[in-house]
């Protein structure tokens, strides 16, 4: 091991931002985004650090609760000054939810084993300031029955090839989905909650899936149209892709093991 291997730490951390002010989580040079804010202000506590490595390149638009992101560090600084510290240097759309010690050069990506992503559907003729930039509204009816029926069609392990935009180049477009449900949340039954849980996901694969569910469930698409996309693998047997604004990723499992965790 190097010196410079020796004295370098890993931090994890769980990240939670609205995205609506940001062009996606991962850094572009001119444009502001999440892994962009979030690197500056790890660099005003320690500016020897290079790169911020998140587990998912989540879209312009797209919120997060739970995104990991690990950076190597010279700063022998606990977990809890870390999330605390950042806080000072971070604008009011992200938020660390959590700090660990995590292995040394860890890569979030690779250990990522279960993604939970929920997509936000508001059913509503007018437009509600309380969920602008937060759901996809819509104003006609939906038949809720058909489009979990259409759903049950996505658990499993597929091709997904046509559940992506046409800018994934990716060879291997087999996951896993372990479930997807559809329910009215508790506090607000106007809000339709798509919950997607699965492996791994392909670039616009959750909005499709929530756009395709919707066209059936407004009949602008006849049923079946997941299991015809899945057979054909083309992208035109699927519905629309849903607006960013809906998806939110909830959730990251991952089999890395922490030190340290604040709080």
């Amino acid at each position: 091991m190097t010196a410079d291997a020796a004295e370098r730490r890993t931090i994890l951390l769980t990240v939670a931002y609205d995205g609506g002010p940001f062009s996606g989580w991962a850094p572009q040079t001119n444009a502001r985004t999440v892994a962009g804010e979030l690197l500056g202000a790890i660099r005003e506590i320690d500016p020897t650090v290079r790169e911020v490595r998140g587990a998912s390149r989540t879209d312009a638009g797209v919120h997060a609760r739970g995104q990991l992101a690990a950076f190597d560090t010279l700063k022998p600084t606990p977990p809890k000054g870390w999330a605390l510290g950042l806080a000072a240097h971070l604008p009011e759309e992200i938020g660390i939810r959590q700090a660990a010690r995590a292995p040394l050069g860890c890569q979030p990506r690779h250990e990522a084993v279960r993604k939970h992503y929920r997509y936000h559907v508001l059913r509503d003729p007018l437009r509600d300031p309380f969920w602008v930039g937060r759901a996809w509204r819509l104003s006609q009816p939906l038949d809720l029955y058909l489009a979990r029926r259409e759903a049950e069609a996505l658990v499993g392990t597929h091709d997904f090839r046509a559940f992506r935009a046409a800018g994934d180049e990716r060879v291997d477009t087999v996951r896993t989905i372990e479930s997807v449900t559809l329910g009215e949340l508790h506090d607000d039954p106007r809000v339709i909650a798509i919950d997607v849980v699965g492996n791994a996901f392909l670039y616009n694969m959750v909005r499709i899936i929530a756009g395709t569910l919707m066209d059936v469930a407004r009949r602008r698409l006849p049923e079946g149209a997941v299991q015809r996309g899945l057979a054909s693998k083309r992208r035109d047997d699927l519905g629309m892709t849903a607006p960013a604004q809906g998806l939110v990723l909830v959730s990251i499992e991952h089999r890395i093991p922490l030190e340290q965790a604040y709080p």
